[in-house]
């Protein structure tokens, strides 16, 4: 907590001011985990200082209630063209988070509990900083990329040296630790060899099915049945679906790298609100499919074409309740797979056509989006 503490305070991430009248005061509090190995050992304990968000109102005290993190696809992306230039890719564990959010307004905060200021018990901290979560450096032929996900960088540059310089700057700056080669990220198990870059998540996988209690199921070869369609109102409600959304929001993450899934998860998110007997008997099935598939993951490979390739497809009327489409896409940059999607459509199609154009019309937001990161990476998309 101390080490936490001094970093946040010479990081300047606030000021103590007398506690203002006219504005609210939001409360804090310390987070407490433990942070694993690839292997899924303990590595160390680690400590965040964050906002108690329920003593803000949503329209009042503010309007966004997410922190910004890079997306998987920009990820993907970056991994993508470092493994293609043959860069190197380096990992960095800052001491605190990154857990500001675009401000553009000043915030009144409480001091942290155990560390508030003897001389200045009443006063609070003020503080507006803003941090976006990817950062290009381009000079001459110098490109590098910095990707941050809250406490975790992942940065890859054209050469070694302005690797190690950038390296060098940032731990001046903040408090850091470089963890070499890009091995273990957000729970993801790196591998890189000839042939490109190997990402899965069989430890996460392995946990899940713990914590389902079914470490030891039967395994099934696929993760849904095509032929069933779920319902709201079918079966019994479950006693208490909290296993269900844990369960459930663990698959939606597992999907980072096993987009073989991303359809059946997507499905049975659709009733974490009421889950009923036969939506966890669905869910039970993905778990079945994962104990068969432990070793599979995403392969990047070097790729000589930045064309992008989109496919889409839906369903019509495949939702037994309310009549709504499925649609989902995927996006490929040469051969490798950047991003993918399952979701239900939000109005009622009137024919299949119509459905297929709306999944159509995702898949090309999706890449006209692809586009413009390849664009701000000075990666240029021929089509």
């Amino acid at each position: 907590m101390l080490c936490e503490y001094n970093t946040l305070i010479g990081n300047g991430t606030w000021e103590l001011v007398p506690r203002p009248s006219s504005h609210p005061v939001i409360r804090c509090m310390w987070l407490f985990r433990h942070k694993l190995k690839a292997d899924g050992t303990l590595d160390r304990y680690k400590v965040r200082l964050v906002v108690n968000g329920k003593s803000q109102t949503v329209g009042i005290d503010c309007t966004d209630t997410f922190s910004p993190v890079v997306k998987p696809a920009t990820i993907r992306t970056v991994l993508s063209i470092a493994i293609t230039r043959g860069w190197h890719i380096n990992q960095l564990d800052v001491k605190n988070a990154f857990l500001h959010g675009d401000l553009h307004e000043i915030f009144f905060m409480h001091q942290p509990p155990g560390f508030a200021d003897e001389t200045k018990p009443d006063f609070v901290c003020r503080g507006g900083l803003c941090d976006t979560s990817l950062f290009i450096y381009h000079h001459g032929d110098k490109i590098a990329y910095l990707l941050l996900y809250v406490d975790d960088i992942i940065l890859t540059a054209s050469s070694k040296e302005l690797l190690q310089s950038i390296i060098n700057l940032l731990s001046k700056e903040f408090t850091m630790t470089d963890l070499s080669a890009l091995h273990h990220f957000l729970g993801i198990t790196v591998q890189r060899d000839a042939n490109g870059l190997f990402m899965s998540q069989s430890q996460y996988a392995s946990d899940i099915l713990h914590r389902a209690n079914m470490t030891d199921c039967k395994p099934y070869a696929t993760p849904v049945d095509t032929s069933s369609k779920l319902s709201a109102s079918d079966g019994e409600p479950l006693p208490d679906g909290t296993l269900y959304r844990s369960l459930a929001g663990a698959l939606q993450y597992l999907t980072f790298t096993c987009p073989d899934i991303t359809y059946a998860v997507q499905q049975i998110c659709l009733f974490m609100h009421s889950p009923r007997e036969p939506h966890f008997a669905f869910l039970k099935r993905i778990l079945r499919y994962i104990k068969g598939t432990p070793d599979l993951g995403l392969r990047l490979s070097a790729t000589p074409s930045a064309s992008l390739t989109a496919y889409s497809d839906a369903d019509w009327g495949g939702c037994p309740d309310s009549r709504r489409s499925t649609s989902g896409y995927c996006v490929y940059m040469g051969n490798n797979l950047l991003s993918w999607s399952s979701k239900r459509q939000p109005t009622v199609s009137r024919s299949s056509a119509e459905a297929e154009y709306r999944g159509v019309a995702n898949a090309v937001a999706e890449t006209t989006w692809l586009r413009n990161l390849l664009l701000e990476l000075h990666e240029v998309s021929m089509r």
